[in-house]
This record gives structure tokens, sequence and C-alpha cells, in this order.
């Protein structure tokens, strides 16, 4: 009998939420819930202090303003 080898896969998920409908941020820990490309619940948790260091919001406001601002064409 031949032996299988088992393999440690890890499988990346890509989730996207489509319609984010809460969010709180309690000892040190963002959590952003709401619908997944599919209609279900999803919750992300994320390290409070390293979302801040990691986004740029600023960034983000001026891609968001140019986004809205090419859908107003």
């Amino acid at each position: 009998m031949e032996k299988k080898e088992k393999k440690d896969k890890q499988e990346k998920v890509i989730k996207a939420i489509h319609d984010i409908n809460s969010f709180c941020c309690h000892d040190n820990e963002l959590y952003l819930s709401g619908l997944d490309e599919y209609g279900q619940d999803i919750t992300l948790v994320f390290n409070a202090i390293e979302i801040l260091e990691w986004l740029d919001i600023e960034y983000m406001r001026r891609q968001s303003i140019k986004y809205i601002n090419q859908l107003n064409k």
C-alpha cells in the first residue's frame, strides 16, 4: 500500500465585503462587519494600532474623490 504524503497547504482566502454595516473598536481590536459577495455575514477583526499604521487615510480619500469624479463625468 502506498503511503500518502500529507501536504501542508494554506489556501489564500480572498473575500469582498460589499456592504459594511457595522464598525466597533474595543481594547485595540477593530471590527468591521457586513455582507460578503454571496450575501453572507462576515466580520473582520484587526489590530487597531496596526490598521492606523498601515492605512493611508489621506490617500484613500484622494482616490475616492477621483473615483467619484469619474462617475460624475
